[in-house]
């Protein structure tokens, strides 16, 4: 099997995975490390183009975990943080991964910060080096080995 494809069925059983547990990722901690999980995979390249921010918007939006939380507020949480990143990447870096190592004593929720990081990274069919290695990066301030989800 092609590595896309396999990357596409991890991806699919990840998002189920998140759809299961959806009930209990209610707290403000997640909704907060998952927009700043967003918004790092989006400027993981140092830049984000216009329609890049609107089809991060749109899985935002049409995810089935985050509908848990207002999809205005989702939305402004994670324009601040992509603010932070694209006004000065490394600086804004830091802050974001505060921001997500925020649910490292919350297991299920760290893991499905970093879920949400690779459906959104593979989103346009590519999960390209500069996405993989901020989810890595990630996963580092969530406590968890990137090993566990083939980074």
């Amino acid at each position: 099997m092609p590595l896309w494809d396999r990357f596409k069925e991890s991806a699919q059983t990840m998002q189920a995975q998140l759809n299961a547990k959806k009930n209990d990722l209610k707290s403000g901690a997640f909704r907060d490390a998952s927009m700043a999980m967003c918004a790092l995979v989006a400027a993981a390249d140092g830049s984000v183009d216009p329609a890049e921010r609107q089809r991060v918007a749109a899985l935002i939006a049409s995810n089935e975990v985050l509908q848990n939380f207002p999809a205005m507020d989702l939305q402004r949480r994670f324009d601040d943080y992509l603010g932070k990143l694209t006004a000065d990447f490394d600086f804004g870096k830091v802050s974001v991964l505060q921001e997500i190592a925020k649910v490292q004593k919350k297991p299920a929720e760290a893991r499905a910060v970093i879920q949400i990081g690779i459906v959104i990274g593979g989103a346009d069919g590519t999960f390209d080096k500069t996405e993989q290695g901020v989810v890595r990066e990630a996963c580092y301030a969530v406590g968890l080995n990137p090993a566990e989800f083939d980074l």
